[in-house]
């Protein structure tokens, strides 16, 4: 069996097969997973970009079109596609990676699917950790997809250096979201299918809300599947982020609020409370309230 330091070497040399290893390792919490993640260098500047937005705005395509334009620049890519996690099995119920098919024999890009595990906003403390171990691969970039639902993608603040929000010329009722949460978080707006019919009005009212806010944030347009507007969109991903000791401490704290929370849960086992909750039910007076107090 790989050690630690010895994995942690083969995925600073690109070795995909090692970093594959490690991440499964991470993800299940199998031994030397805790070792692993105290040993490796998070501290790596590689810019790690967080899409999110609405289901069928187009995030899968436009990150497999950012994909294309990295790699064709030479560089090597990253891409943790988060899926909803099943209800039943806990395993991811999507896999994103279907969908960038293409990109599969490409040596430059590593792709991973990763549930949820219950997060609603899509992050998980397994999430953050996957995301530091890609860290010590040699990346350029790492993007980060979530699941698109709703006002608790202000979760994905606390991992990604810069938050893309993904929408289409129809999510005018969107921008009731955007004022509740998501201008908080974004560092960027991306109007994507914007060959469709009121893409300008609709990125122009981005645009004033912005303004509204007091806040620099860019709105690109987009034809994602066309690769329109995918060359500015990328070299604004790229450029290296103002470093900002609030913020940074702003992130770090969500990241360590994620961590300690998983492993304060670690001992509830859900199956075992389902199982419980199934019995409790078929006895007179259930109450739920009731049933939490009394469990261990």
């Amino acid at each position: 069996m790989n050690t630690p330091l010895s994995l942690i070497t083969e995925i600073e040399h690109g070795n995909f097969n090692a970093l594959a290893r490690a991440i499964t390792l991470v993800e299940n919490d199998i031994p030397p997973a805790a070792e692993l993640l105290r040993s490796i260098n998070v501290e790596v500047n590689v810019p790690v970009i967080g899409i999110t937005g609405p289901p069928g705005a187009g995030k899968s395509t436009l990150v497999n079109a950012i994909t294309a334009r990295v790699t064709a620049a030479g560089k090597k890519i990253a891409i943790l596609a988060v899926d909803p996690t099943s209800p039943f099995n806990f395993g991811s119920l999507l896999g994103d990676r279907i969908r960038m098919a293409q990109q599969f024999n490409n040596p430059n890009v590593y792709i991973r699917s990763l549930a949820t595990r219950g997060a609603l906003g899509g992050i998980s403390a397994k999430t953050i950790e996957i995301v530091d171990v890609l860290k010590a691969g040699g990346f350029d970039l790492i993007l980060v997809e979530t699941v698109g639902v709703g006002q608790s993608e202000v979760e994905i603040a606390g991992l990604a250096d810069k938050t893309v929000v993904v929408l289409v010329p129809e999510s005018g009722d969107e921008i009731q979201n955007i004022k509740s949460g998501l201008m908080e978080i974004a560092q960027g707006f991306v109007v994507n299918k914007a060959d469709r019919e009121g893409a300008d009005t609709f990125a122009n009212n981005l645009k004033k809300l912005v303004h509204q806010q007091h806040q620099v944030i860019p709105v690109f347009k987009t034809v994602a599947d066309k690769n329109e507007g995918i060359d500015k969109l990328c070299d604004w991903l790229l450029k290296p982020v103002a470093a900002d000791n609030s913020r940074r401490s702003f992130l770090l704290a969500e990241k360590a609020f994620k961590i300690i929370q998983h492993y304060r849960m670690a001992n509830v086992d859900r199956k075992r409370l389902r199982e419980e909750i199934d019995k409790a039910l078929h006895k007179p007076g259930f109450n739920i309230y009731r049933f939490t107090d009394n469990w261990s």
